[in-house]
């Protein structure tokens, strides 16, 4: 009995140090650290004033929320200094700051951008609206060519004029362009002036197209361009153009003239041709020579193989040509 009396003090002496051990021992805890807060290289702007947030990413609500500079104007480009940024961040009591080796930022501020072509369109439009004139037929010739107009990148409306004055004789006009809800146009009015200038379709070249190379639609395109000084045969309708061939090189740009295209030539000159004589009753054929390349119809001089007389047949398809029956006894003759 002593000595399981003396087993169990043992055994409860052994548990108490395990238990005793185990409880003494400190435990490991991974902790882990706070993200450092790291500057931005390329930031795009949408307000006037930049916050810290906008340029340093990471920072705790409260200080991202702080103004700290100014933003370049709307479409513009600007930089800051990466130094002035930690400075900024410092002063808001956040210590250390990731700049990645970057000596400054680059800053772009948002913006909607208007062109030539909305800007043509108020002014043709309020013409239309304000005096009744028909502008279909002309375009907007600017002087001192067309103001690039940035606006707030939020506004999608359609630009618009006011204090508009049109001269009917002279085709003068000037205007102010406006946008809605702009605060960039209401602070720094944009005025413009110009002329209405009657134009034409012309059909240009997207490419350079080589002599006797026929045009395809996507070769081609149309423009519109001021009428005067555009020669008489100059085209205007692609079907007039589309499966032509180039007479001479064309350009690319430069507007095709009726007399820059022929049909396509389907008889070379020089090309031993069948000639086809058809009449009631009676189908003659004979070989001759073509004196010169025709297109579909074209009336070319072809000879007699055998006789050596000079015909005038018309082009019927690619090797073929057909002769009248003025030249019937002729062809009897040499057959």
């Amino acid at each position: 009995m002593i000595a399981r009396l003396l087993l169990a003090v043992s055994l409860s002496l052994t548990a108490a140090g395990v238990a005793t051990a185990t409880t003494d021992r400190p435990s490991l805890r991974v902790t882990a650290q706070p993200a450092k807060p790291v500057l931005k290289t390329d930031v795009t702007a949408t307000r006037d004033i930049l916050t810290l947030g906008d340029l340093v990413a990471g920072l705790p609500v409260a200080v991202a929320a702080q103004p700290a500079f100014r933003a370049p104007a709307l479409g513009e480009t600007g930089t800051i200094q990466t130094v002035r940024i930690v400075e900024a961040v410092r002063a808001q009591g956040v210590a250390d700051v990731s700049d990645g080796g970057a000596a400054q930022i680059v800053v772009t501020r948002a913006a909607r951008r208007i062109g030539i072509v909305d800007i043509e369109a108020a002014v043709r439009r309020g013409i239309e609206e304000r005096f009744g004139v028909d502008v279909r037929g002309f375009s907007l010739s600017l002087e001192n060519g067309a103001p690039m107009l940035a606006v707030e990148p939020e506004l999608r409306g359609a630009v618009q004029t006011q204090d508009l004055v049109y001269d009917p004789r002279s085709r003068r006009v000037a205007a102010t362009l406006m946008l809605p809800g702009s605060a960039a146009l209401r602070l720094k009015p944009v005025r413009v002036t110009g002329q209405l200038v009657e134009t034409a379709d012309v059909i240009v070249p997207v490419r350079n197209i080589n002599r006797g190379e026929i045009v395809q639609a996507g070769d081609i395109m149309i423009e519109r361009r001021p009428r005067e000084g555009l020669s008489a045969d100059m085209v205007s309708e692609t079907t007039a153009v589309i499966g032509k061939a180039a007479r001479r090189p064309l350009s690319t740009g430069l507007g095709l003239r009726a007399s820059d295209l022929q049909r396509q030539e389907i008889v070379a000159r020089n090309e031993i041709v069948t000639v086809v004589y058809e009449a009631p009753g009676l189908s003659l054929t004979m070989r001759a020579r073509a004196q010169e390349a025709g297109a579909q119809g074209d009336i070319i001089s072809v000879q007699n193989m055998q006789s050596k007389k000079i015909l005038q047949a018309t082009v019927t398809g690619a090797g073929r040509v057909a002769v009248n029956g003025v030249a019937s006894s002729r062809i009897a003759v040499a057959n």
